[in-house]
């Protein structure tokens, strides 16, 4: 199928769409942030939330955000890095998607390494595969975290379900990183949902109803699942009344060990939804 784009905007923001025959996916430059993805059945597959502040230098919440090189406040930089925060390149179509790139700069003064991320999107009439590298360019070996922070939609959160972690081990963010074993084969959404799981290989399952996404993750030795809940979700300005219940957020992450790179070294990971 072939792959087509269109240089476009998004309420004043710049961006890339993307066609493979019916289906149809919008990546915005500041982050790459993919924040559209419509199979061909044309069903919207990501949240994007209305109050979204899409001003400079803020972060969007919704779609797919690119973490690095720090996940959260694992480190002395801002909180989940800048690569969300910035301007990427567009580099054009080669066989594995759309690419873009991101270099060291004067935005990334504050990690002063020589780096180049390219983040590459790869659209198919039922599926979307997003893949991150990491390239080391400077003289001397980095460590990084890194994850891509993905809101998918669902119709109301007290109805989804994440399955394929059962019997993974995970650090409960929400409950002051506390170290558990999943033991449920299905995982519900309720109340705050803030974990990493640990050493996942098998693909999820996202369910709700009859409805079913695969997420497939491969270079991602992490999962991150999360969902504000009622009670954070109020707090947060960029999230309107009830919108929590709109998302599960599944994040391919490499978080509880960071990834270390020698110089010249490349890293990639992936997240494929379908």
């Amino acid at each position: 199928m072939t792959l087509r784009f269109e240089s476009t905007e998004f309420r004043g923001l710049p961006c890339i769409r993307l066609h493979a025959g019916s289906a149809s996916a919008l990546v915005a430059l500041r982050g790459a942030q993919l924040l559209s993805w419509r199979p061909a059945d044309g069903r919207e597959r990501l949240f994007l939330g209305e109050r979204a502040d899409l001003s400079p230098g803020r972060a969007i919440r919704g779609g797919v955000p690119v973490i690095f090189p720090q996940f959260a406040e694992r480190g002395l930089l801002r909180k989940h890095g800048f690569a969300r925060l910035l301007d990427w390149a567009f580099l054009g179509l080669d066989a594995g998607g759309a690419v873009f790139e991101l270099r060291d700069g004067p935005g990334t003064a504050d990690w002063p390494q020589a780096f180049a991320c390219r983040l590459s999107v790869a659209l198919e009439a039922d599926a979307v595969e997003i893949a991150l590298e990491v390239e080391n360019r400077g003289g001397t070996a980095f460590a990084f975290t890194a994850a891509l922070h993905t809101y998918l939609r669902v119709d109301d959160i007290a109805d989804a379900a994440l399955e394929g972690l059962q019997g993974c081990d995970y650090e409960d963010s929400a409950a002051g990183g506390t170290l558990r074993r999943e033991d449920h084969a299905a995982l519900g959404f309720e109340g705050e949902i803030d974990r990493i799981y640990g050493d996942v290989v098998a693909p999820l399952q996202l369910v709700e109803g009859e409805r079913r996404l695969s997420i497939a993750q491969d270079g991602f030795a992490d999962t991150v699942v999360w969902n504000p809940g009622a009670q954070l979700a109020s707090r947060m300005a960029d999230l309107a009344p009830g919108e929590y219940r709109q998302f599960a957020c599944v994040e391919a992450g490499q978080v509880l060990q960071p990834a270390v790179l020698a110089p010249g070294g490349r890293w990639r990971g992936s997240q494929r939804l379908g």
